[in-house]
């Protein structure tokens, strides 16, 4: 663990969220959407009253609006939604209305970012405290103002830990634990793999480990009785103190070019986390040793070429006892199966050969799917068999989850979001 301090001078930020934990503060209702795959970072929604059949005409957007280039998924606060983009020159943070998809502010935070697996920023958006907290395809680390996208303060995170950027961009989301901004930068010459910066001026508060990052989002996780920030890199899966920045656990997870990506999730006090590139699942629990220091043991596995479960980037979900998830097949494969496993047993319940690749959420006992192929798809989220609700092509290629707040569903490509009401 490495304490190192920077100079920032930052605005004064007034401080009105709800705390929801001991640990973290966000901008949150029941409808609201306002980071990574939702309230609880797992993909999980309360919302219901969703429609429960396919319209006999088909879903109709409530609106589309033009965006640009980028795979940073969308959040939402209240009547605003949040995302980014790149043009010709840079990248861009958006805000728009929710009811009409109408441009807000936007904000440029950094030059456009060119990679071979795709242009743009990645990240999605955290809203916390009348914040935006945001990171860039590069790198870049910075805290917007909600209401009119002035910059409170911004650092490149690769730059400050002379460090390089991940071969494949900068991916992860922001994690806001109390003051503390958590994001994977990655190994370097001072060598940490997930910084700690404040939310209040953007100085380093902490370093951790030494491997190189992973492209998966930071999780405030609990793991046995205990809370710990849960980091998926390219080479391990290890919790840090909130408090002190000091790794208390570690779990050896080498997946081929550093493809951990998907977010580790808990089941109960265990951590469940899955890769692709024929590597697999495991699901993880907790217990004290001799000298009270945190062991991790397995409670199963399912790994190589006939695991059960390879998500390449799709956080799989959990409900009722079992995960949903994407079953990736071969290195980077095209080839994907829609898959329900026993979260106890790690064996298949069902699996849909061939659905395509995507990215699902849960909400009203069904799981909702964004294909890469820009169809929104509806199923029922029930253990004993597959169940297609309904399927239609909506927009271009996408990677990005759904984001879903007060019944509707956001999504976006390339160039441009839409919206599409699911209430009954």
């Amino acid at each position: 663990m490495v304490s190192i301090s920077t100079l920032f001078i930052a605005k004064p930020v007034v401080r009105t969220a709800l705390m929801i934990s001991a640990f973290m503060v966000v901008d949150c209702s029941a409808e609201d959407w306002p980071q990574f795959l939702g309230p609880d970072r797992n993909g999980m929604s309360a919302e219901t009253g969703l429609i429960s059949s396919w319209p006999e005409a088909g879903l109709k957007p409530a609106w589309r609006a033009p965006l640009g280039e980028g795979m940073s998924g969308i959040a939402v606060s209240g009547q605003r939604l949040f995302t980014m983009y790149q043009d010709d020159t840079n990248q861009y943070v958006v805000c728009c209305n929710v009811e009409n998809g109408k441009t807000l502010w936007e904000t440029a935070i950094a030059p456009r970012y060119q990679n071979s697996m795709g242009h743009g920023p990645r990240a999605t958006p955290t809203i916390i405290d009348g914040q935006v907290i945001v990171f860039s395809g590069e790198g870049v680390l910075a805290s917007l103002k909600s209401l009119d996208g002035k910059i409170n303060w911004k650092v490149n995170t690769i730059i400050r830990t002379q460090a390089k950027p991940a071969e494949y961009g900068m991916s992860g989301s922001p994690l806001v634990v109390g003051d503390q901004v958590i994001v994977q930068t990655n190994s370097g010459a001072q060598g940490f793999t997930v910084g700690s910066y404040s939310l209040t001026s953007g100085k380093l508060n902490w370093g951790a480990n030494n491997q190189p990052a992973g492209y998966s989002s930071p999780a405030l996780l609990k793991c046995g009785t205990a809370k710990y920030i849960t980091v998926f890199c390219g080479k391990s899966l290890f919790g840090v103190d909130p408090s002190s920045g000091k790794i208390a656990w570690k779990y050896p997870f080498a997946t081929e070019y550093n493809c951990n990506t998907a977010s580790p999730i808990n089941i109960g006090g265990r951590v469940f986390i899955s890769s692709g590139e024929n590597h697999g699942s495991a699901l993880l629990e907790f217990s004290k040793g001799a000298n009270q220091e945190l062991q991790v043991k397995e409670s199963w596995t399912s790994l190589g070429r006939e695991s059960v479960l390879r998500s390449e980037w799709q956080t799989p979900v959990q409900h009722g006892g079992y995960l949903y998830g994407f079953d990736n097949v071969g290195s980077a494969s095209a080839i994907t199966h829609l898959t329900c496993i026993g979260q106890e047993t790690g064996k298949v319940v069902w699996r849909k050969t061939r659905f395509g690749k995507g990215n699902l959420i849960f909400a009203d006992g069904m799981l909702i799917v964004s294909t890469m192929k820009g169809e929104l798809v509806l199923v029922k989220a029930i253990s004993d068999h597959f169940e297609l609700i309904g399927r239609q092509k909506l927009l271009g290629q996408t990677r990005q989850a759904p984001a879903l707040s007060n019944g509707r569903v956001y999504l976006r490509d390339n160039s441009e979001l839409v919206c599409v009401d699911l209430r009954r």
